[in-house]
């Protein structure tokens, strides 16, 4: 009887040893439509003086409509209010000096 390598046992045995430490630890990534019931949650956002100001830098009045969603943006990441690329890339001035 042959024996297999050792990396292609541990290949054939990686779906199987995944599984019994998903049954134990949920992760978040296993059903992307559903958190686990005891993942942490935010309840509430305070947001610090001068936030919306920091979040429309570089951006001139009238604000467009398409600008409302900051009103719900609460504390996930949005590459938004966040300086980008320097250079010509830089259309809303985050880099000036």
């Amino acid at each position: 009887m042959k024996r297999l390598p050792k990396g292609l046992l541990f290949t054939l045995m990686l779906p199987m040893m995944a599984a019994v430490a998903m049954a134990d630890h949920p992760i978040a990534e296993a059903h992307r439509s559903q958190r686990p019931n005891d993942a942490p949650q935010i309840m509430t956002f305070d947001r610090p003086a001068g936030w919306f100001s920091m979040a429309l830098h570089g951006v001139s009045r009238p604000y467009p409509n398409s600008l409302r969603f900051l009103e719900n943006q609460a504390n996930w990441h949005t590459p938004f209010n966040r300086p980008g690329m320097p250079g010509r890339y830089d259309i809303r001035g985050w880099h000036q000096k």
